[in-house]
Parts: structure tokens; C-alpha cells; sequence
């Protein structure tokens, strides 16, 4: 793992970057729950471009993409995981781990309370990643419209 960098979307292009994601989009999203549209949507330029400065790409040695998170920190200080994705190559060796915690780290030195995650009920990775990170699990009902249950993972920062 020592081998990856973490590099944050402020230092690269974003627009370059969006593209070459959702080029590999259906390795990155192999396994999910979610659509091609579903993913597509994830990925919307705003994410890259005015929200990209808490974003991170990690990156082999051969600067190939690894991973990357997508989040944010809301002006109510809620630090939001929008997305997190490993290219199986790198799977199970700690990627999105490291991704989550440079994400934590840079909320907390903005003044993030808690780091959150919305995701679909059933989904075992994260609920994995979750365990790892010691994060509180909540079903909302109705999160994303009717019937549409949405599972809240939430962890304080100090």
C-alpha cells in the first residue's frame, strides 16, 4: 500500500480526471448494486470541478487509477462520502481505508463533526468498511423517496 499516492483532484485536471473514471467505470463499479445510469449520475461534473477540493484519486507507481472518493463537508460541518470506488486489482489491500481516512483528516482540520455515508441497505462492502472505521449504521426510511430505504453510516470526529 505504501506504493500508492494519494492525490488530491485540486492537482490534477478535473474534467481529464472525470473522464478517465467513468471511462473505467465498469470495472471501478464491478459488483455493485448500482446501474451504469446510477454510476453515471455519481459521477456529475460538479463533483470534479467546484466540489472536487476534498476529492482523491489514489495512484500506482505507474500513476494508474487505484481508487478514488468523492465527498464533501456541508457548511453545517457534515462530512459526506458521496462515492468510493477500488479497481479490483487493488480490492481487500486497503485502498478505500486510506482514502476514507485522508477524507476524515481533512474534514476534521475544517471543522467537520462527523463523517457520514448514505448508502443502500444491503450493501455489504460498505457495511465492511463501515465495521473498520467503527461507524454507527441507521436505517432511514423513505431517505430517497418512497420505499426507498437508504442506510446512514455516521462516525464522529474528534
Amino acid at each position: 500500500m505504501s506504493d500508492l499516492r494519494l492525490v488530491g483532484f485540486e492537482e490534477l485536471s478535473a474534467t481529464a480526471l472525470r473522464q478517465r473514471l467513468l471511462a473505467d467505470r465498469a470495472r471501478f463499479w464491478a459488483g455493485s448494486a448500482l446501474g451504469d445510469q446510477d454510476v453515471v449520475a455519481l459521477h456529475d461534473p460538479v463533483w470534479f470541478h467546484q466540489l472536487g477540493g476534498f476529492g482523491a484519486v489514489a495512484l500506482t507507481p505507474d500513476d494508474a487509477d487505484a481508487g478514488y472518493l468523492l465527498g464533501v463537508v456541508s457548511a453545517d460541518r457534515l462530512a459526506v462520502v458521496h462515492a468510493v470506488a477500488v479497481h479490483p486489482d487493488w480490492r481487500g489491500r486497503g485502498v478505500a481505508v486510506r482514502l476514507v481516512e485522508r477524507f476524515a483528516a481533512l474534514a476534521a482540520s475544517v471543522g467537520a463533526r462527523v463523517v457520514q455515508a448514505v448508502v443502500p441497505p444491503g450493501d455489504d462492502v460498505v457495511r465492511g468498511l463501515a465495521r473498520r472505521f467503527s461507524g454507527h449504521e441507521a436505517i432511514s426510511p423513505g431517505h430517497a423517496g418512497p420505499g426507498e430505504d437508504r442506510l446512514l453510516v455516521t462516525r464522529p470526529l474528534s
